[in-house]
C-alpha cells in the first residue's frame, strides 16, 4: 500500500483553484465549481404618478360636485406610451401628458376694424354733415349787388357717389335736396342705368332770373340753385337735356316737385330748353313745377 499523502490546507486549496479559474475556466465550470455569470438587470420602469382621489362629498355640496371633478380631470397626468430604451420599440414608460395651454382671448380681426375706418375715411373731406357729400367748406359770399350772396356756402364735388363735372357752390339745403333727389327721384327713373356724372351747367351766380335785366334776383345769387344739363353713366355715355329729353329724363325731372321749390325743363318758360333747373326757394303755394 501507498503511503497516504497529507491533506492539503485550505489556503492551498483556494490558491490552486484561484490559478485553475484563470487558466481552466471551462474545467471549473463543468465541475460546478464556478457559476456562469448573470446578464444584468434592466432598470425598474417608473410608473405614472396618480392624482389621489378627493373626497369632495365631504368638502363640497353636491351642486358644487361637478364642477370640481371636471376641474380635476383637466389637470390630471395622463400617461402617453413612449418606447423605452429610446428607439428599442418593445417596451413603454409613462409620462404625464403637458396641460394644455389655457385659451387666449381672440384679438380684433381686420373685419371687426374695418367699419370703423370705413366710417372714418367716408367722412373724409365731407360737408353739410352728411358723409355721402363731398367737397369742402368756404368763406362767406358777400356781393355789392343787393340780394346776392351765400351766408354758409359749400363747393360739393360729388354726391352720393355720383361726380359733378365741376364744382358746384350752393348752401347745404340746396345740396341735401340734390342728395334726395338722386336717391329718390333719378336713379329710380333711369333704371338699370348707373349715373356716375352729373353735367353741370350753372350754379352760384350774381344775376337777374333768367339773364333778364331788371327781374329779381335769381336763386343762384343765393346758392340756392343748381342747373342739370345732362348725364353720364358707367358704361361711358351719356345724356343731355337738350339731345335726349327722354322718358327717363322726363321721369326724373317730374321726381324733383316737392324735393325742390322750384323745377323748371324743356317746355316751362323758353328759358330752360338745354337744362333742368333746380333751386330751393320756398313758396306760400307750394313746389313750382314746370
Amino acid at each position: 500500500m501507498l503511503p497516504s499523502l497529507p491533506k492539503p490546507s485550505r489556503m492551498r486549496r483556494g490558491l490552486f483553484l484561484a490559478f485553475a479559474g484563470l487558466v481552466f475556466p471551462t474545467f471549473l465550470t463543468a465541475q460546478g465549481l464556478v457559476t456562469s455569470p448573470r446578464p444584468p438587470t434592466r432598470p425598474v420602469q417608473p410608473v405614472a404618478e396618480q392624482v389621489p382621489q378627493v373626497p369632495l362629498a365631504a368638502v363640497l355640496p353636491d351642486a358644487q360636485q361637478t364642477a370640481a371633478v371636471g376641474i380635476l380631470r383637466s389637470v390630471r397626468p395622463q400617461a402617453h406610451p413612449i418606447p423605452w430604451p429610446p428607439g428599442s420599440g418593445t417596451e413603454t414608460q409613462a409620462v404625464p401628458a403637458t396641460q394644455d395651454a389655457p385659451p387666449v382671448a381672440d384679438e380684433p380681426t381686420l373685419s371687426d376694424q374695418t367699419p370703423k375706418k370705413k366710417e372714418k375715411k367716408s367722412k373724409k373731406g365731407s360737408v353739410c354733415g352728411d358723409p355721402s357729400i363731398k367737397g369742402e367748406k368756404l368763406a362767406r359770399l358777400k356781393s355789392s349787388v343787393k340780394g346776392c350772396g351765400v351766408e354758409a356756402p359749400v363747393r360739393v364735388t360729388s354726391i352720393d357717389g355720383i361726380r359733378l363735372s365741376q364744382p358746384a357752390t350752393i348752401d347745404c339745403d340746396t345740396a341735401i335736396a340734390l342728395k334726395a333727389w338722386i336717391r329718390d327721384g333719378l336713379r329710380p327713373a333711369m333704371g338699370q342705368r348707373e349715373v356716375v356724372e352729373l353735367s353741370i351747367a350753372a350754379h352760384y351766380i350774381c344775376r337777374p332770373r333768367n339773364n333778364v335785366k331788371g327781374q329779381k334776383i335769381s336763386e343762384h345769387g343765393r346758392g340756392k340753385a343748381i342747373d342739370i344739363a345732362g348725364f353720364v353713366f358707367a358704361d361711358g355715355s351719356s345724356w343731355t337735356v337738350a339731345n335726349d329729353y327722354n322718358r327717363q329724363i322726363r321721369k326724373a325731372h317730374k321726381a324733383a316737385c316737392g324735393i325742390f321749390g322750384t323745377t323748371l325743363g324743356p317746355g316751362s318758360d323758353g328759358y330752360h330748353e338745354d337744362h333742368l333747373h333746380f333751386d330751393t326757394a320756398s313758396y306760400r303755394s307750394g313746389p313750382y313745377c314746370r
